[in-house]
């Protein structure tokens, strides 16, 4: 199974210094840049991220980490999707959730009251006829309408799925081809990769054993007490120290339990003061040598 390691700089993907950020990762090898959904930061869009980064570059792929796909609508997001993929065959990696991870930006994604994960079911439904090239006739609860979506020879696309509670776990088996986790320790991130399995056999479907991932937070120079504080927040049942590596020593020892667990992607995402092509440096020497 292909091991790939790719970076995510969360609000260090803020315009100034993105085009210095792609041409080093483009000129290092590094398999791939993914762009967080953070609506009130400095942080570029997702989509204008990874059109701005594949226009830059010929081998780099790009993804989203992770998108809200619920509230927004999933014929427009498939064209979006479909269009850069004509552009950059096999390098567009989408992932979606179901919600902002931030409480304050939840607003922007609306969806009707309680049934948010009923409409991001629909909505990956859509997004999946709407990607097929085909004629489209689909009528449910939220969307119904008939349409062919034509962007030209599009490669097929995979869509990932994050998520980390039981139901988001059983969503991957029914409609995603992969799935990226995030705030799970290796033994956790190994029973979600159970769960995903058993439920895309249940609907009568399987998921490639090299398609679970999961992102990893990285400290260099100690851990930001904010960064504590989130991770806190997020599980507070958690030591932060088994779910955040304070340096590299630390990573691998997170990434051989992610590895022994069944996950071959990781998606290292980087807190803290460090200079970023001090990171990129250090991750190329680092990362590189185990990928296969």
């Amino acid at each position: 199974m292909k091991v790939r390691f790719g970076v995510a700089l969360g609000g260090s993907t803020e315009p100034g210094g993105l085009a210095e950020t792609i041409d080093t990762l483009e000129s290092a090898g590094v398999d791939s840049l993914w762009f967080p959904e953070l609506v009130y930061s400095p942080a570029v869009d997702p989509t204008v991220g990874m059109a701005f980064a594949i226009a830059r570059t010929s081998r780099l792929k790009v993804g989203t980490s992770v998108a809200i796909l619920p509230g927004r609508h999933p014929v427009l997001v498939a064209k979006q999707l479909a269009s850069l993929s004509a552009l950059a065959p096999k390098r567009i990696l989408p992932v979606f959730g179901l919600r902002a991870a931030l409480p304050a930006e939840r607003r922007l994604f609306p969806a009707p009251e309680g049934r948010r994960a009923e409409l991001f079911d629909e909505s990956l439904s859509l997004l999946r006829a709407a990607l097929s090239g085909a004629d489209v006739s689909f009528h449910g609860s939220h969307f119904d309408l008939d349409f062919r979506l034509d962007a030209g020879p599009v490669a097929p696309l995979d869509v990932w799925l994050g998520g980390s509670a039981p139901a988001a776990l059983r969503r991957v088996g029914r409609f995603g081809d992969g799935w990226l986790g995030s705030f799970l320790t290796p033994a956790e991130a190994g029973r979600a990769r159970d769960t995903i399995t058993a439920a895309a056999a249940e609907a009568g479907r399987a998921i490639e054993p090299d398609h679970f991932g999961i992102t990893v937070l990285f400290a260099e120079g100690g851990v930001p007490p904010s960064v504590s504080d989130l991770i806190r927040r997020q599980r507070p049942d958690c030591d932060p120290g088994d779910l955040i590596a304070d340096g590299w020593p630390a990573l691998h020892r997170l990434l051989d339990g992610y590895l022994d667990a069944g996950l071959t992607k990781f998606v290292i995402s980087t807190v803290g003061s460090v200079p970023t092509r001090h990171f990129i440096d250090n991750f190329v020497t680092e990362l590189l040598p185990r990928q296969n």
